[in-house]
Order: structure tokens, then sequence, then C-alpha cells
């Protein structure tokens, strides 16, 4: 039975009986959530990220953390727990190890960014071999390692219930992504996991022959972060040959590769027979024109279920461009686009500014905006993308859920 909402008085009483000093962040974060009358019948996520605040704030270390855990304990209605961009360590990884066992509500967890090492990724991958609520872990930036790394494949054989895993950027390599790779084969829960920025020193792309026999026959995953994996045209056409067979995934993050036109060349055949397939990243490759005209013409002709593009910075000019450009005029469903970071000249600047001027293309749909200079049509880039506050979401309460990222708005894949 959980406690009445009342979580600072609670703080209050454990710092005198542990002997801890208050943190004051703490304190206010508590305070407002007892002054939110859904807390006990909706829940609540409490936001104790480090690093969205104009004001500094002290951030949580592992003492801190001990602390707020006995007065989670009892509080069912706390569901989600962002402590981002703060000091835990890997003692702070055994304080929350020690609460997933016992805590039967808690559904998000972020840790994204702080200093947990191996040993800590070790504690909490074995905690979630029997935790059963939570749907979301987001352990990204952490040096976790490979060994660590490893770790989480193992429990990803063991757990049914999580449905999130993100471990962009924490160092993990070849091992741990063959291993994560097998798990996939057989867990049937998981349904987005990111694992961008893998240290590899191979260029045989192993690691993505591995995840494309994964794909083959994994039925349940449905959003896919391989950005930063050196992978090139010979890794595309591998996972491109299992997506004609996978029915599940729908977004795919092929981010900062080395994927020229040549690869996007098997993209563009796959998109003229793939029907699941709502979202592409190819943000920061090197697809130049030929590649953005093969995406063009299956956009164009055959495919009809892709939402969102993205080819930032790809080196393409206005004949790539004004072909993508082109496309939407004849497909409607492709409804998000970014392109800033290419070579624009007038025509394209006057393209998408039609694009947006009749209403195909909404403002918060595309990276650019069309502005006038001596009747001149220009291009200056906004902060939209399908990575907005991916690492970072303002603490203001005028942005909702959906519009944190603009793949989430497109294809949520859980509650958080």
């Amino acid at each position: 039975m959980s406690v009445l909402p009342d979580l600072h008085l609670h703080y209050v009483q454990a710092c005198q009986d542990l002997s801890q000093p208050e943190n004051p962040f703490i304190a206010r974060v508590l305070q407002e959530a007892d002054k939110n009358d859904d807390i006990s019948t909706k829940g609540i996520t409490l936001k104790l990220a480090g690093n969205n605040h104009l004001v500094p704030v002290p951030r949580v270390t592992d003492e801190d953390l001990g602390v707020l855990v006995s007065v989670l304990d009892q509080a069912a209605f706390v569901t989600g727990l962002d402590l981002a961009y703060n000091l835990l360590t890997d003692a702070g990884a055994k304080t929350i190890a020690m609460f997933l066992q016992d805590n039967p509500t808690l559904r998000y967890l972020n840790l994204m960014f702080n200093d947990i090492g191996t040993g800590g990724a070790e504690l909490i991958a074995e905690a979630l071999h029997s935790n059963q609520s939570l749907v979301h872990l987001r352990m990204t930036g952490n040096k976790t390692g490979n060994q660590g790394g490893m770790f989480f494949a193992s429990m990803l054989k063991m757990n049914s219930t999580l449905e999130k895993l993100d471990l962009g950027d924490c160092d993990v390599g070849l091992q741990c992504l063959i291993a994560t790779a097998i798990a996939l084969t057989q867990n049937k829960s998981l349904k987005a996991i990111n694992l961008n920025r893998p240290l590899l020193s191979s260029q045989q792309e192993e690691t993505t022959v591995h995840i494309a026999r994964m794909l083959k026959s994994n039925s349940s995953l449905v959003e896919l972060h391989l950005s930063k994996h050196e992978m090139k045209n010979f890794g595309v056409e591998r996972l491109c040959e299992a997506l004609y067979g996978n029915s599940s995934l729908r977004y795919l993050d092929l981010s900062c590769n080395n994927i020229t036109g040549d690869g996007v060349k098997f993209l563009g055949e796959l998109l003229k027979r793939n029907r699941t397939l709502r979202i592409l990243d190819l943000n920061a490759n090197r697809i130049g024109d030929v590649g953005a005209i093969y995406l063009s013409e299956a956009l164009a002709t055959q495919n009809m279920t892709l939402q969102a593009l993205s080819v930032v910075s790809n080196n393409i000019t206005d004949e790539g461009l004004l072909a993508l450009a082109d496309a939407m005029q004849s497909n409607m469903t492709l409804s998000h686009i970014y392109i800033w970071g290419n070579k624009f000249d007038r025509s394209t600047c006057v393209a998408f500014w039609e694009l947006l001027e009749v209403g195909r293309l909404q403002p918060g749909c595309t990276d650019v905006f069309p502005y006038e200079v001596d009747g001149e049509i220009l291009l200056a880039e906004l902060s939209h993308g399908l990575a907005k506050h991916r690492y970072w979401t303002p603490c203001s309460a005028a942005v909702g859920p959906g519009v944190a990222n603009a793949s989430l708005e497109i294809l949520p894949v859980s509650e958080h």
C-alpha cells in the first residue's frame, strides 16, 4: 500500500533519520510533486535531471539517492524517475539495483550521463532479471564498457518486461553488439534499442551482419538506432536483405555512418517493397545527389508508408533536393523531412518555400524555414529534427511529451 502523496515531509524525516543533509533540488522537486492533484491516481515522473535549469542546481549524489529511494519505497504513485546528468557512480547503481528488485511500480528510469561503470551496469542488469515493472531504461553516456554491455545482453535473455533500452555512447564493443543481436533473436518484448557509437576496432562490419541476421527472425523490434557504427555500403546491403522479410521495424537510424549513394540504392529498392518502415534517419552520411534521387524515385512512385526522412549533411545539391521536393508533391504520406546542412541554391529554397506555403509541409515537420531578402527566398535552420530533445528536454511545462522527439511524436513506443 502506498503512502499518501506527502513526499517532501517524508524526505525531510528520512534525512534526519539517516543524518544526511537535505539536497534543496530534491526537496523542491518533491514539494512540487506534492502539489500535483493527480499524483495518486495517474502516477508521476520525478524530474531530477541536473542539466536543464537556468540556475545551477546541486546535482544528485550517491548519498542523496540513498535517502530518496528510502522515501520512494512505499510511493507506488511514482512511476518514473529521471536522474540524468547527475553524479551517480557504481555505489548509486547499487542503490538503484536494490530499489528495482523490490519496487513493483517504476516504469521509467533515466540514468543517462552519470558516472556508472561496468560494476554498476552488472548490478542494474542483474536486478532486471527479476524486475517485472520497468519498461524504459536509459543508460546513455555511462561508460559501462563492453563488459557492462554484455551484462545487459544477458539480461535480455531473462527479462520479458523491458520495452525500450538505451545503451548509446556507453563504449560497448564488438562482443556486446553480437551478444545483444543473439539475445534479440529470442527476446519478444523489447521494442526499441539504441546501440549508437560503439567502440569498434574491426572494419569488417561483423556486427552489422549479426544485427541483420537478428532482424530476419525478430518480430517485436520497432525502433533500432545504429548511429556511428562506421557502416558502409556492404552493411546497408545486409540490413536491406534482412528487412525484406521483417514486418515489425518502423524506425531505422543509420545516421553518422559511411553510406554513399551506392548504398542508398539498396535502401531505395527496399522502400519500393517495404510497407513497414515509417522513419529513416540518414543524417551525416555521404549519399549525395545519387542517393537522394534513389530515395525520391522510391518515394514518388511506390512507397506510400514512410512518414519521416532525414538527409541532413549529406553533400546533396539542388539536383537531389529538388528530386525530394518533387517526390513530396506526389507522395502525401511523407510528412517530416530534414535537409539542413546540404548545398542550397535558389531553386531549392523556392521549392521548399512552396511546400510550406501551400501547407504540404508544416513548419514543425522540417528543419528549414524560408525568409526573404531583397526579393530572394532563402532558408534558415530551425531546431527541429528526429533527435530534438533526445539528450536534453526543457523543464518548461509548455513542452509536452509529444514534441520531445519528432520520431516519438510519429511513433510512440511506450508512455515515456
